[in-house]
């Protein structure tokens, strides 16, 4: 009984599967080629290693592939609302619209605002 042999693993291969163990570091592959750009996409996929961040990493590689695959499964960005920092609002009348105010007081759990 002898055993099948096995070719090792090719250099190709090995790069791949370090990439996408150490994924969460790489911040740049516009100097990649776009079939292992491809790969790696789908290996850190299967690996369940894609954040938002290493979405847009592969987004920006602009690989036809990738933006294929992102469309088909439907994986969208999380989109955070933007919130105005420069002033501070508080909702003081029924209509529920935001009203910029000059000051709020905290007093027992309860939000007093001063209008303008």
């Amino acid at each position: 009984m002898s055993i099948p042999r096995r070719d090792p693993p090719s250099l190709l291969s090995l790069a791949i599967s370090a990439a996408v163990h150490n994924v969460q570091h790489i911040h740049n592959l516009s100097s990649i080629p776009e079939q292992i750009v491809a790969e790696l996409f789908r290996k850190t996929l299967a690996a369940g290693k894609l954040t938002e961040p290493i979405l847009k990493v592969f987004m920006a590689t602009g690989n036809p592939e990738v933006l294929l695959t992102v469309q088909s499964l439907d994986i969208q960005p999380i989109r955070y609302p933007v919130l105005p920092t420069n002033m501070q609002f508080s909702f003081v009348d029924s209509s529920s619209e935001l009203q910029p105010v000059d000051r709020v007081q905290w007093k027992d759990d309860l939000v007093y605002a001063a209008s303008h």
